[in-house]
């Protein structure tokens, strides 16, 4: 018995020039997973960097990724570091679009994106093969073949570092995708939460110039559906449109606000 590798249809979205809009789910429910996936998101956001389980838990991981499965959406997932053995657990386990975050160095772009291929730049990659999850533990027949397509690494740029060394990092062969981090950027920039601040939009935009002229998909978060559709128009192809917290704090402090008490 044999079965197929299925396509993975973030990357099929971003090779062909679209865009993918997203939710992170910071409640790391595998309930919420599929429903945001039954709601017909692009993908679920998953950032193991500043919560959620450990991203060495397996089963947890491995929840998570039956969930998506069963409504074909896409995880995105945000591992803590640029560990290649932790890439490569995660990739075993099923994940297909893995971001890293605070890279600073086109060499540590490279070692991490070379950790998920089988075959890197004309030459042999990093990952072992074996029999894991990803593989339908020995079943998919074309896993070997088709795995390395359908597998997306792509890392933040959240530092004054990684700007100045953009070039370098964009030049990654089989980097998957930049991710700009203007929080992070407003405080490696010394202003701290001023992502309006001059130099946290010049460098914002930098990256995203960059990496449209780069022909590397550029991504990045929305703030509100006006801002969305105008990254939308600028190039960006991987969009985040909000939280599962966001969304229901602002459902549920609106049904507050509505609630009219007896004799008002």
């Amino acid at each position: 018995m044999t079965t197929s590798h299925p396509a993975n249809d973030l990357v099929s979205t971003l090779n062909d020039g679209g865009v993918a809009l997203g939710v992170l789910d910071n409640a790391y429910s595998p309930t919420l997973v599929e429903y945001y996936g039954e709601l017909g998101v692009d993908f679920v956001w998953l950032d193991f960097e500043h919560g959620g389980p450990d991203p060495w838990h397996g089963p947890r991981l491995a929840d998570l990724l039956r969930a998506a499965e069963r409504t074909d959406v896409e995880l995105l997932v945000r591992l803590p570091d640029t560990d290649p053995t932790l890439v490569r657990k995660a990739l075993d386990l099923g994940v297909r679009n893995v971001f890293l975050p605070r890279v600073e160095t086109a060499d540590e772009v490279r070692t991490a994106v070379r950790s998920a291929r089988f075959r890197y730049d004309d030459g042999p990659g990093d990952r072992g093969l074996a029999s894991p999850r990803a593989s339908r533990w020995g079943l998919a027949d074309d896993y070997v073949a088709t795995e390395d397509r359908e597998t997306c690494v792509g890392v933040t740029i959240e530092t004054a570092a990684s700007v100045e060394n953009l070039d370098e990092i964009l030049s990654v062969p089989e980097l998957g995708f930049v991710f700009v981090g203007p929080f992070d950027l407003s405080v490696s920039l010394g202003h701290p939460g001023e992502i309006d601040h001059p130099d946290v939009q010049e460098a914002v935009e930098m990256t995203r110039s960059k990496a449209v002229e780069a022909g590397v998909p550029v991504g990045g978060l929305g703030f509100g559906m006006d801002d969305v559709n105008e990254k939308a128009a600028n190039g960006y192809q991987i969009l985040n449109l909000g939280s599962t917290t966001a969304a229901l704090e602002g459902a549920v402090t609106g049904w507050l606000d509505d609630y009219e008490e007896e004799g008002e």
